[in-house]
């Protein structure tokens, strides 16, 4: 599989996800973990769930925007259901134990120069490196 170079759409992408969690700590002082607040509008409700829902919901609806503004968005997921599914399952674990996801510790706890957050994102993307070597050189995916 070979993917595509999109460096400035990767760019708006970047900067947008800037944009929103440096709104985001401004305005309501949290970072802007996709899974913390995710788990803030899932029950039990957290006492501030109103701004994690139109946060979760202006992340989906920005690539419909995006699409109805004249954009596209080339997406393949050239994976089966069930290793989708378990790949999934195993970030949904790492996830709990490592306190956080990649937007929480890689955008924004390396932001801050948090040393948590630096540890968990090298282990995220040494994970990374040796899954896509393992699919890619050893099961010849």
């Amino acid at each position: 599989m070979i993917t595509e170079f999109t460096p400035y759409s990767s760019l708006l992408g970047g900067v947008l996800i800037g944009v929103a969690a440096t709104l985001l700590m401004a305005f309501h002082g949290r970072v802007a973990g996709m899974t913390g607040i995710l788990q803030g509008v899932l029950p039990p409700l957290s006492a501030d769930w109103q701004w994690r829902a139109v946060f979760l919901a202006g992340a989906i609806a920005a690539p419909f925007v995006f699409v109805n503004l004249g954009g596209t968005v080339d997406f393949a997921v050239p994976v089966a259901t069930l290793p989708l599914i378990a790949g999934g399952f195993v970030v949904g674990i790492g996830v709990y134990f490592g306190s956080g996801c990649t937007s929480g510790h890689g955008v924004c706890g390396m932001a801050r120069l948090s040393p948590r957050s630096i540890v968990a994102t090298l282990v995220f993307m040494a994970a990374a490196f040796v899954t896509v070597y393992v699919t890619r050189h050893v099961m010849g995916g």
